[in-house]
């Protein structure tokens, strides 16, 4: 019998940051913005990310932390912590075996003929051999470091196990040992190598730099043609490269300051011919498109049939399907789960799946059919707010020994009529009180063939349309973490379009302002409590959540510190940036008033509390407190009278930088 133990841990896709494995195993995980991390000193390859690699636990930390771990996945609402197991035993040595000696000895010079694949074999050459890719950078401000992490996590989609490598400190002795090299370098000043690749440079520069025979690679130039050396140092690395020996699959590209675009099709046509050499170094030129075809998916969806196309039969296995589903009945005002376990198949969306269980196991279900992109049929499964028309069933959960479970919920921040049914009308009527529809400008046009028409800058037009470019308003309603508590705020989804609509240069200037007290209101973006939620929603999200930013920026400029309130903090900061001290019953007697003090004299408050008689049974008097705070703050006030402030220089800088907001 052979005891089974811990080996590693790592984290799939989907996790919704609910801090749970953290708590239960706070010296394995670590909980991120979006994500959660395994613990660099507690891996054998000191990485701190998902450890999707599934790098092995220290032998220490699988000794005292085994059941932290395995206490952590099973907290885990969405199955997203994968414990990979082992036996802890070394499999046996093969026996060697003496080879028979040869009879003749003789010596041929063979010549390895290039191997010829068919469409057949390309999936086997994506995903046998050695298919590792280095992408290197050399960065002065971010932009190539991050165009690379970029481009890494696409190469998974071609085959390709691809690492970033920082030129900064890189061994030179090792570059031989790569097949396949990306490089993607700016240029700093007039020419020059950014910071972090000048000393790599100086030695790739030498007479005694290793020649790159075995070598493929490809070069991405980032500069500004506004000066004279534009892209030298890509120049200067993709020249060298072919000096030292190695082989050139895909030309040059130079970019300039607006990168986007050049770089992502640099990166389509490199990481296709990367993904064509095979794991001996071969390159196969006549798989490049096919492999292209076979990332898009056209591959899949070939042209075939008497009218040239046929849609492609995507199928997966049935698996074991464990649903469970809210319940809510409004005749009774009952509520509760139903669960149903079974076979469905993989590649079914969860929209399709509620209509199965509906037609075959309970009639009464409900929910909101529609297309797969149908806005109004958004629900939450497993913690996630999806469309369910777009979701696989084994995408939206990992599968465990064959089967995966499901938690359908209704969407929060909105009254359910029945089942996953909710009420949108809360909604509408939100939006409809912010009166979002155009009121225009009068603007120059320009004169086209379709006749005078307005135009709008590129630049301006494509960030309006991301800000509002999301799938679904009920969704993103309820992406808030406030909104399933407050019935007053707006609302992410409708403070988005109203602040896309103000920064419309088709507005006119008396409907800004009247949509600008919308965003500054009471109910506007001042109470959205956590942009987080919303920003790790999806891509889309991402883009709402940075304008609903700028939109909080703005409102706090503005009007944040005005009114009573401000005043209050005003007088208090004041006070402590004056004297270094702080001293509770200033705010005290601010809030209070002098008609507010005097009250007390004639309450009972006076009386009550210097006989003795306090709230909390507490000492009457706080040591030398109550003989100088209000009356109201006898046996009260915290031991704040007067105490020195800490670091009051950074208080004093804090309150000049904010003091003309008050």
């Amino acid at each position: 019998m052979i005891d089974v133990a811990i080996f590693s841990v790592y984290i799939e896709d989907g996790c919704i940051v609910c801090d749970a494995c953290e708590e239960a195993a706070p010296n394995v995980f670590e909980v991120t913005d979006d994500t959660c991390f395994i613990k660099p000193d507690v891996r054998i390859d000191g990485g701190y990310d998902r450890n999707e690699g599934k790098s092995g636990l220290k032998a220490e930390v699988i000794s005292a932390f085994s059941d932290d771990i395995l206490d952590a996945a099973d907290a885990c609402p969405v199955d997203v912590i994968i414990v990979v197991e082992g036996t802890g035993e070394e499999p046996p040595e093969p026996e060697e075996t003496a080879a028979p000696e040869p009879e003749e000895m003789m010596t041929e010079e063979v010549v390895a003929e290039p191997v010829e694949l068919s469409g057949d074999d390309l999936e086997g050459l994506l995903a046998t051999g050695d298919r590792s890719m280095s992408i290197m950078f050399g960065s002065q401000s971010g932009n190539s470091e991050d165009l690379a992490a970029k481009f890494a996590k696409r190469a998974s989609g071609y085959g390709l196990d691809a690492t970033v490598v920082d030129m900064d400190g890189f061994d030179l002795s090792t570059l031989p040992s790569m097949k396949r090299v990306l490089i993607i370098c700016s240029t700093w000043g007039e020419g020059e190598m950014p910071d972090n690749a000048e000393e790599l440079w100086q030695q790739a520069s030498t007479d005694s730099a290793p020649k790159l025979p075995g070598m493929h690679f490809t070069v991405l130039a980032l500069g500004d043609t506004s000066y004279e050396f534009y892209c030298e140092s890509g120049k200067d690395w993709d020249r060298r490269f072919e000096e030292l020996g190695a082989t050139r699959l895909v030309e040059r590209v130079d970019c300039d300051v607006d990168y986007d675009p050049a770089a992502a099709a640099w990166a389509l046509d490199a990481l296709a011919a990367m993904a064509a050499v095979d794991g001996n170094g071969t390159f196969h030129e006549d798989q490049v498109e096919a492999i292209k075809d076979y990332v898009s998916g056209a591959a899949a969806a070939g042209a075939a049939g008497e009218d040239g196309f046929v849609v492609p039969n995507i199928t997966t296995e049935a698996i074991q399907v464990e649903i469970n589903i809210f319940r809510y009945n409004p005749v009774t005002a009952a509520s509760g789960r139903d669960t149903w376990i079974c076979a469905l198949p993989g590649h079914m969306s969860v929209l399709e799946a509620l209509r199965v269980l509906k037609a075959t196991h309970d009639g009464s279900l409900t929910f909101r059919d529609g297309t797969c992109d149908d806005p109004t049929t958004a629900i939450s499964v497993n913690g996630r707010l999806v469309l369910p028309g777009n979701v696989r069933l084994d995408s939206v959960a990992p599968t465990r020994d064959g089967g995966l479970r499901l938690r359908i919920e209704p969407l929060p921040a909105f009254d359910v009529l029945r089942d996953l049914v909710v009420d949108h009308w809360t909604l509408e009527r939100k939006r409809e009180s912010a009166k979002p529809w155009m009121v225009a400008a009068t603007r120059e046009g320009a004169d086209t063939a379709q006749g005078v028409m307005g135009t709008m800058d590129p630049v301006t037009a494509t960030s309006l349309h991301s800000m509002t470019d999301f799938s679904s308003a009920p969704l993103l309603h309820s992406c808030s973490d406030a909104t399933p508590h407050s019935e007053e705020y707006l609302g992410p989804s409708v403070l988005v379009g109203t602040w896309a609509r103000i920064h419309d240069p088709r507005t006119a200037d008396s409907n800004r302002e009247r949509l600008q007290t919308v965003i500054d209101s009471r109910n506007g973006i001042k109470a959205e409590t956590d942009l987080a939620s919303i920003r790790r929603q999806n891509d889309s999200s991402r883009v709402v959540a940075e304008a609903l930013l700028d939109a909080r920026t703005s409102a706090l400029s503005r009007d944040s510190f005005n009114g009573r309130h401000g005043k209050h903090v005003w007088w208090y900061t004041w006070t402590v940036k004056s004297s270094g001290r702080v001293n509770d019953t200033v705010i005290y007697r601010q809030v209070l008033g002098p008609m507010g003090l005097m009250g007390n004299l004639f309450s009972g408050v006076t009386a009550r509390m210097v006989f003795g008689f306090t709230r909390t049974g507490g000492k009457v008097f706080n040591d030398l407190l109550g003989m100088f705070a209000p009356p109201a703050g006898i046996g009260k006030m915290p031991k704040q009278f007067n105490s020195q402030v800490d670091n009051h220089h950074e208080v004093v800088a804090i309150f000049n930088e904010v003091d003309g907001r008050f």
